[in-house]
């Protein structure tokens, strides 16, 4: 290890930016949000220190670095675009024993400025030790998503329960198996999801407890998982998956994002295809809150938006009845999801000023729909399951004004590297869905922003050099 890792308390204290720059007025933007008193030594500064100046948030001393500037400091740096001027502040600075950092310098410097996640109090810092700031910089983006702001929050509600902990588990061991348990579980959730006075609430009641294995309630939490690429989930969504006790989850769950679920939760299937239920709905309701009332965190994963045609809205309603506590993770919907894949927009000026989502299989198996209101030119409409109700789509659209050559796409296992899109037109649709053996699960887009998948189809040049997945196209 090249570096140790410190953090210093600046608070108050002067601090020296030599330079004026753009790259100065970064630096001197992260000292003051460790509220440091900033003075800069520049001849000019840049607009945005000049404001800083204006509203009196920084000291400036308008003229080139001087040797006494380094008297009253607590921590230096230097940000001039000449190395002279640097290598001579790091070198008295070194001297006097100060702090001294000179921006991409590493060889200048007593000590390097990480990439930051700032979720305050909670600071995390990365470092390539200044061999490349734009690797640290990666890797904190990468660990951003995995972070919730709302760790900040947790953190000041912890910090005042502290002494009641230490008073209630005398022993470090039981105080750690308590406070592991309250960080992983409901009390941290009901902060992540805005519930603060809830969540001390709950903590002030476990440490009533005196237990270092307090009874937490059990709670579902309802995700969607999008309509196939792991990469569309919400970072939400990815951190709950990490905390299931148990996950319940549906066929259209893809396994790619079936792999980032828990190691060592308890997996249920309860997927359904047409005719052929794994569990009926009804029963699928009762496992969720029978888990829960085993005090089970359990993640409800499913495919695309929870509460577009997903049946969340029946899940949770039995969950509420029973005093189950729940949240919802919106996922991205299918329409959304496929369409963007395929390059079709789902509204657009010139072609489509509105847009209608459709189930194609009723609760009552039939395809039964208000026609008259989804058979509109300058309309798109995306129908959901709509396979098996295919023949009645396309005789009752036409049927209802839409010209047969009405575009058509038709968009297989969308967002998976399995994608295929089919463009076909109201009558040749069927043709179309006989002679490619189109398969569940696919999603039937009808209207003229169809045109634009030829112009605007982008997954198949992204992923050209993709070894992982190709994606197919036929236009018929």
């Amino acid at each position: 290890m090249e570096y140790l890792p410190i953090f210093i308390q600046i608070k108050r204290r002067p601090c020296l930016v030599v330079g004026g720059g753009p790259i100065a007025a970064r630096k001197v933007a992260l000292l003051r949000k460790a509220q440091a008193d900033v003075t800069v030594v520049s001849p000019e500064l840049c607009a945005e220190l000049e404001q800083l100046k204006a509203e009196g948030l920084i000291q400036h001393q308008a003229r080139e670095f001087d040797d006494t500037d380094l008297e009253t400091c607590a921590v230096v740096i230097a940000a001039t675009d000449q190395r002279p001027v640097n290598e001579h502040v790091s070198t008295l600075a070194k001297q006097l024993r100060l702090p001294v950092n000179v921006v991409d310098n590493p060889d200048l410097c007593s000590f390097i400025m990480p990439s930051i996640i700032d979720r305050s109090p909670v600071v995390i810092a990365v470092s390539t030790g200044g061999s490349s700031p734009v690797l640290a910089r990666l890797i904190r983006t990468r660990l951003e998503g995995s972070i919730p702001a709302a760790y900040g929050r947790l953190a000041k509600l912890v910090e005042g329960f502290r002494d009641r902990v230490k008073a209630a588990f005398p022993n470090v061991e039981s105080r750690r198996g308590f406070w592991e348990k309250i960080l992983e579980g409901s009390v941290a959730e009901l902060v992540f999801t805005g519930h603060e006075n809830e969540a001390e609430e709950m903590l002030g009641k476990a440490i009533d407890q005196q237990s270092e294995n307090p009874d937490m309630p059990g709670e579902v939490f309802l995700v969607g998982a999008g309509p196939g690429d792991p990469d569309l989930l919400t970072f939400r969504a990815l951190r709950l998956m990490q905390q299931a006790d148990v996950v319940v989850y549906d066929r259209l769950v893809s396994p790619s994002i079936m792999e980032m679920v828990r190691r060592d939760a308890e997996i249920v299937y309860v997927g359904k295809e047409r005719d052929k239920h794994t569990m009926q709905q009804e029963n699928i309701n009762q496992l969720l809150v029978r888990l829960a009332k085993e005090g089970k965190r359990v993640l409800r994963l499913k495919g695309g938006d929870p509460f577009i045609f997903g049946r969340g809205g029946e899940e949770i309603e039995e969950l509420a009845q029973e005093g189950i506590a729940f949240q919802v993770v919106p996922g991205i919907t299918a329409a959304n999801g496929c369409s963007s894949y395929a390059g079709i927009p789902l509204t657009h000026r010139d072609y489509a000023q509105s847009c209608v989502f459709v189930t194609g299989h009723l609760k009552d198996g039939s395809v039964d729909l208000n026609w008259k209101a989804l058979a509109h030119e300058h309309q798109t409409v995306v129908f959901y399951m709509g396979l098996h109700g295919a023949p009645t789509l396309c005789k009752e659209m036409m049927a209802h004004g839409l010209p047969a050559s009405t575009p058509v796409a038709l968009v297989e296992q969308g967002t998976t590297p399995q994608q295929r899109v089919l463009i076909a037109t109201l009558d040749t649709l069927l043709d179309v869905i006989d002679n490619e053996d189109i398969k569940p699960p696919t999603l039937i887009i009808v209207g003229e922003v169809v045109t634009l998948h030829d112009k605007l189809r982008w997954v198949e040049e992204h992923h050209a050099n993709d070894i992982d997945g190709v994606f197919a196209y036929k236009n018929q």
